[in-house]
């Protein structure tokens, strides 16, 4: 090896993600998650698999890569790769016409229907904010008809975010979008005063169940057909042939007359499939 040669690959062991190894985690992601990564995320992917490298105990970012990809250190890590590298982003009452939108039309339509339990899935949940988010209007819905009840099941790609949302504790920073007689009805402040955190009331949490699921898989292992289905804002990250799929499988486990909530940049992602728009970004199964 010429010594220019044995300098450069010397660099890349040492400094910045090589071209080669970005390539492979990006594949790597795309292939399990459906989320693109393109080349101008690269600094941000570098960033995040240095910090994950650092808890191993590995200084080097392409040595992390190397354990991935060459020493099947996949076997272990490709939850925890996933967890680091993509985009958690949560918070409570995100996009608020959607909740006004179950309000006001879906769940009095669907318990004047004869629903006496509204099934809800919030399928890319993230730490809990929107299905918790839900199941206080929800709550507050059949509190008032008194006519009908409510299950909420929250899944995503990550565990580790699924344990914080079946926790239920939210940093109080986040809880600024609720009013506040929700916030005296649902959420517990700890007793320490240096402890930042709110948490949701038990009986709001008895409502929601979590699992992981995948939404690149064939098949989605969901036992109900639901009458609300959140899936906003994941969507953006795949491929227009990715995101036909997905919500084609969603749409199986969408109870008739059932609602699918989509994100504010997903608007057309319903087109040529059994939906009509109800709402912006939103679709009733026809």
């Amino acid at each position: 090896m010429s010594k220019l040669a044995h300098s450069t690959s010397a660099a890349l062991d040492h400094g910045e993600l090589s071209p080669k190894n970005f390539q492979r985690v990006a594949d790597f992601v795309k292939a399990y998650s459906g989320i693109k990564m393109p080349s101008g995320k690269r600094t941000m992917l570098e960033g995040r698999l240095r910090r994950r490298a650092r808890v191993l105990g590995i200084e080097d970012v392409n040595t992390y890569c190397r354990f991935l990809f060459d020493e099947d250190g996949l076997d272990q890590e490709a939850v925890h790769l996933i967890y680091a590298v993509t985009t958690n982003k949560t918070e409570f009452f995100r996009e608020p016409a959607h909740f006004e939108f179950i309000a006001t039309t879906a769940a009095p339509k669907l318990i004047e229907a004869g629903r006496r339990r509204i099934r809800s899935w919030s399928a890319a949940a993230s730490t809990g904010a929107e299905a918790y988010t839900l199941a206080m209007v929800l709550h507050e819905i059949c509190g008032r008809s008194r006519a009908a009840d409510f299950s909420i099941l929250a899944t995503d790609v990550c565990t580790e975010v699924l344990a914080q949302a079946h926790a239920g504790r939210f940093p109080a920073s986040m809880i600024e979008p609720i009013s506040p007689e929700r916030r005296m009805k649902y959420l517990m402040r700890a007793k320490d005063p240096g402890c930042s955190e709110v948490r949701i009331v038990p009986s709001l949490r008895s409502k929601v169940s979590f699992g992981r699921l995948n939404l690149m898989d064939e098949t989605y292992a969901v036992d109900s057909e639901f009458d609300l289905i959140f899936c906003r804002n994941v969507l953006i990250y795949f491929d227009k042939p990715t995101q036909k799929k997905v919500v084609e499988r969603l749409i199986r486990h969408l109870a008739a007359d059932g609602y699918l909530f989509l994100g504010h940049s997903e608007c057309t992602i319903g087109a040529d499939l059994p939906l009509r728009q109800v709402a912006s970004t939103v679709f009733q199964k026809v």
